[in-house]
C-alpha cells in the first residue's frame, strides 16, 4: 500500500539507493519568440531558409505563425548544457536574421490587426499542409492575437533507475508503464493544486499592448500609460489569464487527471465532441479548408492545460495514443512567462526551482481529484495571474479560505526538505539557494518580475513597447558576442541544409490526396 503521509515519503526520498538517482532528472525546454523589426512591429518576412525546415528541424522551428519561433533544446541531464544549447541555438538564430530581433515578452508586439500575422507555412507535404491548416482553424476560432503570445515550456523526466527504486519502496507495485504514470498523474494533480506559485514567481506580463485588446469588452479595471499600453495593478501573467492563451470554451470539457486512461478517455472525447459553434467553420471557403474538423478541439494539442502529460510520438501518431501504447515519459510545464530579464528567456534558478517544485508535487500525497476541486484549481490560477501581488488575496485549498502568503510560505517550509535532499544528491547547495530566492518574493512582491516591469514602466511613463524593443536590442547584441559552447555555427548550419532534405524527401513521398490523408489520420484504430 502507499505511505501517505509526507514526511513518510521524505524519508524514502533520502534514502541513499534512491537519492543518487535524482542526477539523472532530465530537463529540456521549448522557448517561442516573435521575430520583429527594428521598428518593433512584427516581421512579415517568410521563415528564413538558413535556419533550416520548420516541419523537419530538431531545433528550430515555428509555432503558429511565421514570424513566431521557437527552439526546443533535447533532454539533458546537465542545466549548464540545456542553458549552453538554447544559447548556442539562440546566437545562430540571431546571426540569421539580418536586422530583425527575438521580441523579450510573453504578450506581443504592436500588431495592427490578426491579417498581420502570417500562418506558419510547412511546405507542401500533406502532415505539412495538416500542420497549417490547424493554424487556419486556430484563427478562425479564437482569433490570430491570442495565437502570438509566447511562453516557455519547461519538460521534466525521472530515470528509470529513480522509478525502479522509488515504485518498489512506496508502492510496492510492479515498475512498469502504468505505475510510472500513476505516480506522474499523481504529480500533476499536486501541480494543479499549487500551480499559482509560478505566475506570481515568474509571471512577467502584467501589462498589454492597446492592439491586442483592440474592441474587446474585458471587464477589467484596466489602466493606462503612455500611448497604447494597459495594465492590471497587481497582475502577474496576462498571458495565464483569460485574455490570454486560454479557451473559455473548454471550460466544460472536464478533462480527468486521476488515470491516463480516464485523461486518454476525456481527451479523445473532447475532440470527437461536436461544437455548433465551429460548425460554421466546417464548409470549405474559396475552395480551401477552415479547420481540421468542427469538433471541439480538433486534435490534442488545442487542450489549453498549464501541465501535459507527454509521451514522445512516432510519425503521424496521435498524442492520446502514445501516452495508452507507452506510457508517461515526461512532464511539460506550460505556465511559465518568458523572462524578459534573461536573453534566452529562462534563468538558471528557475531549473533549479522547478526541480524542487515539480518532486515536491511528486512526493507530496495527491488524492484524487473531483469537478469541484478542479474547478477550486482554476479559481486559484486566475486569481493569481490578475491579482497576485495584493496582500489581501484569498484562495481557497480544499474549500478553506486562506491567504495565499500564508499558503505560500507553508508550501516553501515543506519544500526546503526537498531541496535539502537534491543538493546532497548533486553535492551542491543551488537548489536551497534558488529557494531561498524565490523565498523572498513571497516575503517582498516588489520583487517579481511583474512587480519590476510595472515599477519601470509607470516610473518612466513608457509603453511596454519601448521596454520589449529596448531589451530586444540589448540582447541580441549580448548573444551575438556570445560564444558558442555545444553547438558551433557549422553544425547548426549543417542541421539546417539536413532538415531541408528531409522535408524534400517528405514531399516526393506523397502519394495520396490530402483529403485522403486527412480521413485517414482521424479514422478510428
Amino acid at each position: 500500500m502507499d505511505k501517505t503521509s509526507f514526511s513518510e515519503r521524505l524519508t524514502t526520498l533520502r534514502n541513499p539507493s534512491i537519492m543518487k538517482t535524482l542526477t539523472g532528472i532530465k530537463h529540456g525546454v521549448e522557448r517561442e519568440t516573435l521575430r520583429i523589426n527594428p521598428n518593433g512591429g512584427l516581421a512579415q518576412t517568410p521563415h528564413q531558409e538558413s535556419l533550416g525546415a520548420a516541419l523537419t528541424h530538431e531545433y528550430i522551428t515555428t509555432d503558429f505563425s511565421e514570424s513566431l519561433l521557437e527552439f526546443i533544446t533535447p533532454p539533458e541531464s546537465s542545466i549548464d548544457k540545456t542553458i549552453g544549447q538554447l544559447k548556442d541555438v539562440h546566437k545562430f538564430v540571431m546571426t540569421n536574421i539580418g536586422d530583425e530581433r527575438l521580441w523579450p515578452m510573453s504578450m506581443p508586439c504592436f500588431i495592427e490587426n490578426q491579417d498581420a500575422i502570417p500562418i506558419a507555412n510547412y511546405g507542401t507535404s500533406n502532415v505539412g499542409k495538416m500542420k497549417s491548416l490547424y493554424r487556419v482553424g486556430l484563427k478562425n476560432r479564437y482569433g490570430s492575437m491570442m495565437q502570438a503570445i509566447s511562453g516557455v515550456h519547461f519538460n521534466f523526466s525521472l530515470p528509470n533507475d529513480f522509478w525502479e527504486k522509488w515504485l518498489d519502496a512506496d508502492t510496492f507495485l510492479e515498475v512498469d508503464k502504468d505505475s510510472i504514470s500513476s505516480a506522474y498523474f499523481g504529480l500533476i494533480r499536486n501541480y494543479r493544486r499549487f500551480c499559482w506559485v509560478i505566475p506570481y514567481l515568474y509571471g512577467a506580463s502584467p501589462a498589454l499592448c492597446s492592439s491586442f485588446i483592440k474592441g474587446k469588452e474585458t471587464g477589467l479595471p484596466f489602466k493606462k500609460l503612455g500611448k497604447g499600453t494597459y495594465y492590471l495593478p497587481y497582475a502577474t501573467s496576462l498571458r495565464m489569464s483569460d485574455l490570454g492563451y486560454t479557451n473559455s470554451a473548454q471550460s466544460g470539457l472536464n478533462i480527468c487527471y486521476n488515470k491516463v486512461d480516464s485523461y486518454i478517455a476525456s481527451l479523445r472525447a473532447a475532440i470527437n465532441q461536436p461544437s455548433e459553434g465551429y460548425e460554421k467553420f466546417a464548409s470549405k471557403k474559396d475552395g480551401e479548408y477552415q479547420q481540421l474538423n468542427s469538433n471541439v478541439l480538433q486534435i490534442e494539442n488545442e487542450l489549453y492545460s498549464p501541465i501535459r502529460p507527454k509521451q514522445p510520438t512516432r510519425s503521424l501518431e496521435k498524442p492520446t495514443d502514445a501516452l495508452d501504447e507507452r506510457g508517461v515519459s515526461y512532464i511539460e510545464v506550460r505556465a511559465l512567462d518568458v523572462n524578459p530579464f534573461s536573453a534566452i528567456g529562462i534563468e538558471r534558478n528557475q531549473f533549479y526551482f522547478l526541480d524542487v517544485f515539480l518532486l515536491y508535487c511528486l512526493i507530496k500525497p495527491s488524492s484524487f481529484m473531483n469537478t469541484d476541486e478542479y474547478h477550486e484549481t482554476e479559481v486559484n490560477l486566475n486569481a493569481v495571474v490578475e491579482r497576485g501581488r495584493d496582500p489581501k488575496l484569498i484562495l481557497t485549498n480544499a474549500t478553506e479560505s486562506v491567504e495565499m502568503m500564508s499558503w505560500a510560505l507553508q508550501l516553501f517550509f515543506e519544500m526546503k526538505e526537498v531541496a535539502i535532499i537534491l543538493d546532497q544528491a548533486n553535492g551542491t547547495q543551488d537548489y536551497s539557494q534558488a529557494l531561498d530566492f524565490e523565498k523572498q518574493k513571497i516575503l517582498d512582491p516588489s520583487l517579481t518580475p511583474s512587480a519590476r516591469i510595472l515599477k519601470h514602466l509607470v516610473n518612466e511613463n513608457i509603453d511596454n513597447g519601448n521596454l520589449g524593443l529596448s531589451l530586444a536590442e540589448s540582447f541580441k547584441n549580448e548573444l551575438i558576442g556570445t560564444d558558442y559552447k555545444f553547438m558551433n555555427a557549422e553544425d547548426l548550419a549543417a542541421h539546417a541544409l539536413l532538415s531541408l532534405e528531409k522535408q524534400r524527401v517528405i514531399e516526393q513521398q506523397e502519394d495520396i490526396s490530402f483529403d485522403d490523408f486527412l480521413a485517414s489520420y482521424f479514422s478510428e484504430k
